[in-house]
């Protein structure tokens, strides 16, 4: 499986700006991945060194519009935290 394809989207929600102050950043990730090729993928794509990667399966929620009922999908994150000596990585575009 390629890098790119193992490693869909980072997330950015308040708690994961927070854990970018610690060095960590959160991706969601597909879920047959394990941490050994999400740390491979990282390193190829953003040129890092990783140092620990926390995985987490998150079970898709119920919704409901009127009487119909429906779920969102499961999904799998990945919480990367990187070695001091690496660079951070620029989600934004700042320069």
């Amino acid at each position: 499986m390629d890098a790119r394809d193992l490693i869909k989207r980072p997330i950015i929600t308040e708690r994961a700006t927070e854990l970018m102050e610690e060095n960590k950043y959160v991706f969601e990730v597909d879920r047959r991945a394990n941490k050994v090729e999400i740390r491979k993928a990282i390193e190829k794509l953003f040129d890092v060194k990783v140092a620990q990667v926390n995985t987490l399966n998150q079970t898709g929620k119920q919704k409901r519009v009127g009487r119909h009922v429906g779920r969102t999908s499961d999904r799998k994150k990945a919480i990367v935290k990187l070695t001091p000596e690496s660079n951070p990585i620029d989600f934004f575009g700042e320069a």
